[in-house]
């Protein structure tokens, strides 16, 4: 009896030690972090640049992130550019280049609240000719203040109704990032 409980302890440690091995190993696709996420606006025409920017220096820690808003000017168009960065790497690491990369798995979407301003997707396009958005326009309206808010979408449905418009409405997947910029337009 002894030898059979010990033939199978044996037998159980051979399967447990060559399920071990490294001919499988697991592949692990963590989110991204992002800690910073700056968009520079530049009016079209000429004039001076407007930094809108998101820090978080704890990621998702206590801390609440440091947002800085922008002023621009009524009527005009800007054409803007994102930078994701994960601040918590040294050197800093650009989450922007994996967002291009895996372009197919991401989208920004913008809105507004209590402005009357136009968003359009600019720059390149993923392999299925659907928007990501690190480069787009805005187009402002009449005066007044409110604000815009920008999200990363990871895995949205890009076929669903409206979304390759900007639609976040029926996009699904999750979000990796959403931050509300105060902005007033003069």
């Amino acid at each position: 009896m002894k030898h059979i409980k010990l033939l199978a302890v044996l037998f159980i440690s051979a399967i447990t030690i060559t399920s071990c091995s490294d001919d499988d190993p697991v592949v692990i696709n963590e989110d991204e972090v992002i800690t910073t996420m700056t968009i520079e606006l530049t009016p079209n025409g000429g004039g001076d640049k407007v930094t809108l920017q998101s820090k978080d220096a704890d990621g998702d820690g206590p801390t609440a992130p440091v947002v800085t808003g922008g002023t621009l000017a009524a009527n005009t168009t800007y054409n803007a550019v994102i930078t994701l960065l994960n601040e918590l790497e040294s050197p800093a690491e650009d989450i922007t280049e994996e967002v291009a990369e895996e372009a197919d798995e991401h989208q920004f979407f913008y809105s507004q609240t209590g402005l009357t301003s136009t968003f359009t997707y600019a720059g390149a396009n993923d392999s299925n000719g659907n928007p990501v958005g690190i480069k787009f326009t805005i187009a402002t309206g009449s005066a007044g203040t409110g604000t815009y808010i920008v999200t990363l979408r990871h895995e949205p449905n890009k076929g669903a109704s409206g979304v390759k418009e900007g639609d976040i409405t029926n996009a699904g997947g999750e979000t990796d990032i959403q931050v509300s910029f105060p902005i007033t337009v003069e």
